[in-house]
């Protein structure tokens, strides 16, 4: 974990967004660390990339070789000398790292979730709201081309059903799975279900690791919209789909494969031979099925969330992904978690 130490100094005065190339700095480096620096650099007209800092020294010396960039020697002195701050360090050290960073008036990309807890989230909230910088929090699956290729068709969602399942992976395993992958799709429902949280439940259980590897959530929602999330880290086989039901319309998201489709409910067209017809037989007029494949674009996520920040400096916009969304995401997980531990109480008894 990082050193990140708070500092009592006051909020300096934010940056001047005119600036032609942002001055980035990383904490950590990390598997996903040296991914934030890799893109980053290949990002030479939006970022300036002044280094990174990583107080493990075989990190630090593989990051070297491998990307020549420059070694800080602390944290202090790599947020002192950035515009912005790209933060990619263990869940438990992001608040405090990120608190030094609002302090000094940098912006901050962080990674999910955004805090370990939800009181470290709304502080820095607060904090992001004085500081008057951008935050973008790494909800990676916003920037998810399938995704992107079909949100501009969500219209009043009444049922989710998700399931993310990933092989097991020692890296990841110091927070549950809920805050490891499941947080990627109450983010994304979040994002698509515009109503108010009414009721949460949840069922998981720890096998491998010493927090939950598996979770079943059910969120309601006071328009009466439903999601079934499913997350787990000990499958044998990889999955990220999501299925969205409205309407007239039914929309599938594979986020691993990258693929979508919508299929729509429409008027019957009788020009059209070959559509599948639906007649209700109750007086109404048929309807006929719309099948629709996207075209995807195989764009780089991660790629696309760094031009995204880099975008909404330059042009002093709203960040695709807020540090509010981060804190809402960060609610949702922990009611979860609430459950989970409430649910084991129970069977412990």
């Amino acid at each position: 974990m990082l050193d990140c130490l708070l500092t009592t100094q006051y909020l300096k005065r934010p940056l001047e967004h005119s600036m032609s190339k942002i001055r980035l700095g990383i904490l950590g480096a990390g598997h996903l660390g040296k991914i934030h620096l890799k893109l980053s650099l290949e990002l030479k007209t939006e970022f300036d990339v002044i280094g990174f800092y990583d107080p493990d020294k075989e990190k630090e010396k593989e990051a070297i070789e491998q990307f020549n960039v420059k070694a800080f020697d602390s944290m202090e002195a790599l947020v002192d000398a950035s515009d912005a701050v790209s933060i990619v360090t263990p869940t438990l050290s992001h608040y405090e790292c990120a608190t030094y960073a609002l302090r000094n008036g940098k912006h901050i990309f962080i990674e999910k979730p955004v805090t370990h807890t939800v009181d470290e989230a709304k502080k820095l909230v607060d904090l992001a709201h004085e500081a008057k910088v951008k935050v973008q929090v790494g909800h990676i699956e916003r920037f998810n081309p399938a995704f992107a290729s079909v949100k501009d068709h969500f219209d009043q969602v009444m049922f989710v059903e998700t399931h993310r399942l990933s092989q097991f992976n020692p890296r990841g395993t110091d927070v549950s799975v809920v805050l490891d992958l499941m947080i990627h799709d109450i983010d994304i429902v979040l994002s698509v279900v515009k109503a108010n949280l009414r009721k949460t439940s949840a069922s998981g259980v720890a096998v491998i690791s010493d927090t939950p590897d598996i979770c079943n959530a059910r969120l309601e929602f006071d328009n009466g919209c439903v999601a079934n999330l499913t997350a787990s880290r000990i499958s044998l086989k990889n999955m990220r789909k999501s299925r969205f039901f409205q309407k007239n319309a039914y929309i599938s998201v594979d986020f691993l494969e990258k693929k979508s489709e919508l299929v729509r409910l429409e008027d019957a067209d009788a020009s059209n031979p070959f559509a599948i017809t639906i007649d209700p037989e109750n007086g109404k007029e048929p309807k006929q099925l719309s099948f629709e494949k996207p075209d995807i674009q195989d764009t780089n996520a991660l790629l696309e969330e760094l031009k995204a920040f880099a975008e909404s400096i330059k042009n002093d916009t709203k960040p695709v992904v807020t540090i509010e969304d981060g804190y809402q995401a960060i609610q949702v997980a922990n009611q979860i978690l609430e459950q989970l531990s409430y649910s084991n109480s129970i069977f412990a008894a």
